[in-house]
């Protein structure tokens, strides 16, 4: 890798850190876990808000930190940076066959990606549609992720009306179960509807994790504007009956709140 191209100066940084700082020293891929993490996090919340100063400032701190494994993985005559890239460059060559291969243009869909995938060894060596998906994903990513995995070789319903029978399907076998009081039984349903309900999400082209966060913002607004409602008209949150919450709820929704 050019030592003066952006990796490049990003990975003298590192090195020249790991020689220099005692804290930067000891660091190892395990103990840099936690922070790439967060890195990654900070990111997609400055994506989220669309805030281009914010994406740049976390985009270089996730550099510092993919820089930080390729130096430590270099330390450790693991790989380095030209490994790493021509890693990524024969994955990418292999899933598009139609523009470095023998396939045809316009066989670059995403059951084609998926096909392409499966061949390929993943997490521990596995070979398979689901292989590989990190299990620190979380709940509803991992969700989206088996589905999208799973379409991608086929097994998938042709339009949102089967998702949607299935979400109303499943309703119903809650409602069943939630006479008997066995928790255990609840709990399965509640994750089978869980499913279903992002499953359709994903028919319909509508990513579930952002569906659920602009969600959580509009209950939080809605909330908020009834404990206002509460402390303007001399009532008492915990005090005040559910039914006097519900007019003042309704009331905001009333106004697009």
């Amino acid at each position: 890798m050019q030592g003066d191209s952006a990796l490049g100066r990003a990975l003298g940084l590192v090195r020249e850190l790991r020689q220099r700082c005692p804290w930067d020293r000891a660091q190892s891929p395990q103990t840099l876990r936690p922070y790439l993490v967060e890195e990654a996090l900070e990111l997609d919340q400055a994506i989220q808000t669309d805030d281009p100063e914010a994406m740049r400032d976390e985009l270089g701190d996730l550099l510092l930190h993919l820089a930080f494994q390729i130096v430590i993985g270099e330390e450790r005559s693991q790989f380095n940076a030209e490994v790493v890239t021509h890693t990524l460059e024969e994955k990418m060559w292999r899933r598009h066959p139609n523009l470095f291969g023998e396939g045809r243009a316009g066989t670059g869909d995403h059951q084609g990606w998926e096909l392409v995938k499966r061949r390929e060894p993943r997490g521990g060596g596995k070979r398979g549609t689901l292989a590989g998906l990190p299990p620190t994903l979380p709940p509803l990513l991992m969700a989206y992720r088996l589905q999208e995995r799973a379409a991608g070789i086929g097994f998938d319903w042709p339009d949102a009306s089967g998702p949607l029978q299935k979400v109303k399907e499943e309703t119903g076998e809650l409602e069943r179960e939630t006479g008997h009081g066995r928790r255990e039984t609840i709990e399965e349903e509640i994750g089978d509807l869980l499913f279903a309900a992002i499953n359709l999400s994903r028919k319909l082209g509508v990513e579930p994790g952002q569906a659920l966060e602009r969600a959580n913002a509009k209950f939080t607004k809605r909330f908020e504007q009834v404990e206002k409602l509460v402390e303007e008209r001399g009532l008492e949150m915990g005090r005040a009956s559910l039914e006097e919450l519900d007019k003042l709820w309704d009331e905001v929704k009333a106004t697009k709140g």
